[in-house]
């Protein structure tokens, strides 16, 4: 008699949470003193691997997305402004992982600036750079040009909207003169902010789908400004518990670094460029700390959020199948240096956290924090790689499977990124440093002891942290530091020619079809 065939072992399920907030800086918790403001980040931490030398690649936001979701450096992709086009020949994360079945979906937004020659002539995509990523399928849309979900939600719980609804971050009872940043609270209650609408959003969706794999990007608006607060929030903070800016004691003194940073510096001498109608440069001291304290409390409220999906996918048992990742797209300067928002060379623009957990992570591995430099390019490669998919031989990052199963791999001793600042709008810092547009780029590398800025058009930067962590003296034209400025320059021309668009570069025509160059295995037929 013929013994029956044993039923096949079900797949373990493979779920991917992949978080980033808006502008939070890696050393935001650190700001905040001996104030535990984020005990969920710490409790998921201490379940998963934090990488404490994570650097986006680029800023702002749409330049940084473009990079985390494409695993492309900027002088590849080359989407280095918001509103640059982002080239349709390139994949991305969400469209491989559609290779193995997932239908990645969006709650928030990616930034994403559409390619205009994949649209018909008067196509509204391509009137806005604050579009999404091909690959994903959005459930929820909420950033500061897509209020509408929510405040509708809003208006259904009684709230009186205000006539322009972008004042819905604006103080009760101020004007479009008054400011948009203050201590006291939000119009909203923390119940009904936007970010408690979002994760009311996708706890909705997760209740439907509990026995099949998902794949959810989730994108929280904030610390992003206005630096509004609801209660709690807004005074759980005190502002003498928060570290002051690090800048030089002038604003004369900083702008005499580099021209640039004069400039930069000049352009943000206005009310406006923060979006909270206060200008940071002119502003008293104890109005910059009360700035910091409520972008900490911002923070603190994600944390509370974040504490909610964790709970449910313990609650659910969908946490021992989900791979959660959480990032920020780029940081915020938040008065370093007497500089605001995001940009430029220094490390609080770039520096953001990153801590991964993986189901099955050896216990050893719990709580790991991890020294070696990694980057935004690394995440797409890393959550491919744990979804068991060939990682496109032409994204730049690598994969940080080893770093989770507790191995210690062979690793970058830098971290590099871009900054470009053209405007292309007329005037503009092109303008006021007399450069072209293609002339407006700077690149930066970043090893544990030095620091190297590269200008198109200007001159360079070179700090040595070791003995200057705040980045305040430029050695690069000091001749007794000549051969480290070289030594970084090179290194810095070596890693963009290693890292130029590979596409096609490995790939040959042979008499048996195209092959594919794929290192120790040699060449294989191409896809």
């Amino acid at each position: 008699m013929t013994e029956p065939t044993p039923p096949a072992a079900e797949a373990p399920r493979r779920k991917v949470l992949f978080i980033t907030t808006d502008q939070q800086r890696a050393d935001a918790l650190a700001l905040a003193g001996d104030l535990d403001i984020a005990p969920n980040l710490k409790a998921l931490a201490a379940e998963g691997v934090t990488f404490r030398r994570h650097y986006t690649c680029a800023a702002p936001c749409g330049p940084a997305r473009a990079t985390l979701l494409t695993g492309l450096y900027p002088f590849v992709h080359r989407s280095v402004r918001n509103a640059t086009p982002l080239d349709a020949r390139f994949t991305n994360l969400f469209q491989e992982a559609r290779k193995s079945g997932y239908d990645p979906v969006l709650f928030g937004y990616t930034d994403s600036s559409i390619d205009p020659r994949t649209t018909a002539p008067g196509d509204p995509r391509a009137r806005s750079f604050e579009g999404v990523l091909p690959g994903l399928r959005l459930e929820a849309a909420l950033n500061e040009a897509s209020l509408e979900p929510w405040l509708t939600d809003l208006a259904k719980r009684g709230y009186e909207l205000p006539k322009r609804l972008r004042n819905i971050y604006h103080h009760p009872g101020s004007t479009r003169e008054m400011k948009r940043f203050s201590r006291g609270p939000a119009l909203y209650r923390a119940d009904d902010s936007d970010t408690a609408w979002l994760t009311d959003r996708l706890l909705d969706w997760w209740r439907l789908r509990r026995k099949e794999n998902w794949f959810v990007h989730f994108v929280w608006y904030r610390p992003h400004p206005p630096f509004i607060a609801p209660e709690p929030y807004n005074r759980l903070v005190p502002a003498e518990a928060v570290a002051p800016p690090l800048r030089r004691e002038t604003l004369a003194q900083e702008r005499a670094v580099h021209p640039f940073l004069d400039a930069w510096l000049h352009e943000q001498d206005t009310a406006d460029y923060l979006k909270t109608q206060v200008n940071a440069q002119t502003a008293a001291p104890d109005e910059i700390q009360d700035i910091r304290a409520v972008y900490l409390g911002l923070i603190a409220e994600i944390d509370a959020h974040l504490g909610r999906l964790v709970a449910h996918l313990k609650e659910t048992g969908e946490w021992d199948e989900t791979l959660v990742v959480f990032t920020s797209d780029h940081g915020e300067l938040l008065g370093d240096h007497w500089c605001w928002g995001k940009g430029g060379f220094h490390d609080a623009s770039n520096h953001v956290p990153l801590i991964v957990r993986a189901p099955g992570m050896p216990e050893g591995v719990k709580g790991r924090v991890v020294d070696a430099f990694t980057e935004s390019v690394d995440l797409a490669p890393t959550i491919l790689d744990w979804l068991g998919q060939e990682i496109p031989p032409e994204m730049n990052g690598l994969s940080l499977g080893p770093w989770l199963s507790g191995e210690s791999p062979a690793w970058r001793d830098y971290a590099f990124w871009e900054f470009d600042f053209r405007t292309l709008g007329g005037g503009g810092l092109e303008e006021k440093l007399g450069l072209t547009p293609d002339q407006c780029t700077l690149d930066v590398i970043r090893e544990e002891g030095w620091k190297y800025a590269h200008f198109t058009a200007l001159p360079p930067l070179l700090f040595n942290l070791a003995e200057d962590p705040g980045e305040f003296t430029n050695l690069a034209d000091d001749p007794a530091h000549a051969a480290q400025r070289a030594r970084l320059a090179g290194r810095l021309l070596s890693h963009r020619m290693l890292h130029a668009d590979r596409t096609l570069a490995n790939t040959k025509l042979a008499h048996a079809g195209p092959r594919h160059w794929t290192g120790a295995r040699g060449f294989a037929p191409s896809a």
